[in-house]
């Protein structure tokens, strides 16, 4: 990691970011590693604005942690926090921690990090709200009609996501329900299957509200008939899988209307979860066309090979002015801390 200047705040010569990521071992797994690659093109971008950046891992010790960036006293914590000690139902503590400092970070505040989580919690607000999303599994021994797939409740980056975790009947349900626990620990819980179309919506805010970056569609390439068609772990993270390489990214592939459905959905999550910065809101399609809300990503990954950047480069928007963006909404109501190499479009003083 790249680090320039001094510690504190009062001796930089300029601004001073702290770039706060997940603590990752060496032998963490590609997903956890992720975290790593993301803090390294964030400072590059930081630097490339003319700013100073001191790179922190969110470790255990949060006493530590505290008096770490107390010391620091920064203008502005980009926050990359994804978890903590590889816990994924931790997420919530690093918002918790800067909210608590009274310090400026980017990404979605702590309460809308804890409901967008937990994928349960988010599915009631969601439908509480009037959003469409797929029913959950309340009692295993008795759902409704299948099929159903099998979710991890608090991590992400399709934790534990296979063809497997699709199932048809109660009794394939249950197993699955009990193999998963047995296996990767934590909660887990069934949800309706929609078997159709995928798509990502990515949100980046600006002065006037979110921005609806270009409508992505992930397509699933010479998959066997009766293989669900999903995002598992190993389309994300498998790179030498037949799923890795069959999960094609396409921009532009939508009609007009259902982009329009979509872009509606995703900014009302935008404004019911109370989301800053940036965001992905998740949809299937069923075969009368209605979107369905999956999931709700705050502070999605930002490597330059994920979604994120994807659409940034589709709508034209340079990444680096994107960085700037998403500081300058940490920070807006505060007006302190301009972040862009033209503040007439993205900044502020």
């Amino acid at each position: 990691m790249m680090t320039s200047g001094a510690t504190g705040r009062n001796s930089l010569p300029g601004p001073c970011a702290v770039i706060l990521h997940d603590a990752i071992p060496a032998s963490a797994p590609a997903d956890e590693q992720d975290s790593l690659q993301q803090a390294a093109v964030v400072e590059i971008s930081l630097h490339a604005l003319g700013h100073t950046t001191q790179t922190v891992p969110f470790d255990e010790n949060l006493t530590a942690l505290r008096q770490r960036l107390v010391a620091l006293d920064p203008r502005l914590v980009f926050n990359l926090v994804e978890s903590r000690a590889g816990h994924g139902h931790l997420i919530h503590l690093a918002p918790a921690l800067l909210e608590d400092l009274g310090l400026p970070f980017t990404g979605t505040p702590q309460l809308g990090v804890f409901l967008t989580s937990h994928k349960l919690l988010a599915k009631r607000w969601l439908i509480r709200h009037g959003c469409p999303a797929p029913a959950a599994v309340d009692d295993p021994a008795r759902p409704e009609n299948g099929p159903w797939i099998v979710k991890s409740v608090w991590e992400d980056a399709s934790f534990g996501l296979d063809d497997a975790s699709v199932v048809t009947n109660s009794s394939a349900l249950a197993a699955q329900l009990y193999r998963r626990r047995a296996e990767l620990g934590g909660e887990w819980f069934a949800e309706s299957y929609v078997p159709g179309r995928e798509f990502n919506v990515s949100l980046l805010e600006c002065d006037k509200g979110c921005r609806v970056l270009p409508i992505a569609e992930i397509r699933f390439e010479d998959y066997a008939p009766g293989v669900p068609q999903i995002v598992g772990y190993r389309a994300k993270w498998a790179g030498d899988s037949f799923e890795y390489a069959h999960t094609a990214r396409q921009f532009g592939s939508c009609n007009a209307a259902l982009c329009e459905d979509m872009s509606k959905l995703a900014s009302r999550c935008w404004e019911i979860f109370e989301l800053r910065g940036y965001a992905r809101v998740d949809f299937r399609i069923d075969d009368a066309g209605r979107p369905w809300i999956l999931e709700v990503n705050v502070n999605p990954c930002l490597a330059p090979d994920a979604g994120f950047a994807a659409a940034l480069a589709q709508a034209g928007i340079v990444f680096d002015d994107a960085i700037a963006a998403i500081a300058a909404a940490a920070t807006r109501e505060k007006g302190t801390f301009v972040m862009s190499r033209d503040s007439r479009k993205w900044g502020h003083s």
